[in-house]
């Protein structure tokens, strides 16, 4: 099994298509004040500034120069099919898992699968990567498994390869934190560390029935596998995600709104971050419930506008929660968000009140002129978004802001551009779709 992993994606093609960003922090995210950070570039990484952060906490953690940009989800799904184009040449058997990441299974393109010949392969596999996708960098790693192949490529990032011998899973799992397992949120590592559990090793060391008791039959049972590296799950080719969710089995039924409460908002963390890692946002939410004599219930709520702010979706789950009610008690609840779509509107990539001014950088292009009224939706600009002029040619926007845009005039092919200010409702200008990166033929 071969498992890719795109490094910092987002931030990886806004660095490729912008050259004066190249070197420097860049979060990929919600520009206003209520937003959050979908990808940091490893630069900005180092101030701290991660995925799932306010975009407000990462401003005050970066420093001033820091690029804030909207997503440019027609981006990244280009460039996403191009690395998918590369892994089906090595097989008929791959799986994106997301936008930035997929499993392929080597066995079923008929590859030399010693340890040698994998290494090869994976070195091979991130360089026409590189080349193709104009220089954004995989993590590549290669085991015997899902769970090897996975572990393997988040251990040298950015750019890592990783190949676990047939053998010697279990010298490489076993020192790793207990939180390396896909099945250890915080909530269960909270349980685990308070039993001395902090590494994988110490996991392995727990009993079957111990897990069971500490995390349900179907968790304990779950991580008494993995702890042991037993995965025999197949790669799926294709799948086409219609929903995402998250539920959970409780050991004895549970009553209290509150506990509840904070199983939803757990799940509700979970199927945010899939939502974002795969870049889709879905209008309905959907809670669905198991009562004490197993009858099951769902209960959903559709939005106005799609999202992937776990914020929303656990808010909306509890109000669902609070209607249905737990009377009896509840053995089951899960949290999923369906009608999905490639891209995010609600709270992630939210703007901040018409008039307002938002630039890339912390450097403002607002003066102290009064707002004007809002401008139609179609000259409504982000920073980030990709733009043409007639006379001056393509670039993206730079800052917005009391009637005005200002806009960087560069692309992938040319060296960093001018930077010109100009009115926000100027005729010649219009919103473009993304820049190849490809050099012409």
């Amino acid at each position: 099994m071969l498992h890719l992993d795109l490094d910092a994606f987002f931030a990886a093609v806004e660095q490729r298509d912008k050259p004066s960003l190249r070197g420097r922090p860049v979060v990929v995210g919600g520009v206003g004040g209520r937003g959050v950070v979908a990808t940091a570039s490893y630069e900005a990484r180092a101030y701290g500034a991660r995925s799932a952060m306010s975009t407000a906490e990462a401003r005050r953690r970066c420093p001033s120069g820091t690029a804030f940009l909207g997503g440019r989800f027609a981006a990244y799904r280009r460039t996403s099919d191009v690395v998918m184009g590369l892994l089906r040449e090595l097989s008929p058997l791959v799986e994106p898992v997301s936008i930035d990441e997929a499993y392929v299974d080597l066995a079923a393109g008929g590859h030399d699968l010693s340890v040698e010949g994998v290494t090869e392969l994976g070195l091979s596999l991130k360089a026409r990567i590189a080349a193709a996708t104009g220089g954004v960098t995989g993590s590549v790693g290669i085991g015997s498994s899902k769970l090897m192949a996975k572990i393997g490529s988040e251990l040298q990032k950015p750019d890592g390869l990783v190949v676990v011998p047939p053998g010697a899973e279990l010298d490489l799992l076993h020192p790793l934190p207990v939180t390396t397992l896909g099945g250890v949120g915080p909530a269960t590592a909270e349980r685990l560390h308070q039993v001395g559990v902090k590494t994988v090793g110490d996991l392995a060391a727990k009993s079957l029935a111990d897990l069971v008791a500490l995390a349900g039959r179907a968790h304990g049972a779950g991580l008494y596998a993995l702890a042991r590296a037993e995965d025999d799950r197949a790669v799926v080719p294709d799948r086409e995600a219609k929903s995402v969710s998250h539920e959970e089995t409780f050991e004895r039924d549970l009553t209290d709104l509150a506990v509840l409460g904070r199983e939803i908002d757990s799940m509700a963390t979970r199927v945010g971050k899939r939502l974002r890692d795969s870049a889709f946002s879905g209008r309905t939410v959907t809670l669905k419930l198991r009562r004490y004599d197993f009858t099951t219930l769902t209960r959903s709520q559709t939005l106005p506008q799609p999202t992937d702010d776990a914020r929303q979706i656990a808010a909306i789950a509890r109000r669902l929660l609070a209607d249905a009610g737990a009377e009896g008690g509840l053995r089951l609840l899960g949290v999923g968000v369906s009608g999905l779509s490639l891209y995010a509107q609600g709270d992630l990539f939210a703007e901040e009140d018409d008039g307002s001014a938002v630039s890339a950088t912390e450097e403002s292009v607002a003066d102290e002129t009064p707002p004007e009224p809002p401008l139609p939706a179609d000259k409504r600009w982000w920073p980030g978004q990709d733009v043409r002029h007639e006379e001056l040619g393509a670039g993206w926007v730079w800052g917005r802001g009391l009637g005005r845009v200002t806009v960087r005039f560069e692309g992938p092919l040319t060296a960093p551009g001018p930077v010109r200010t100009l009115a926000a409702d100027d005729p010649l200008l219009q919103a473009a779709d993304p820049p190849d990166w490809r050099p012409p033929a």
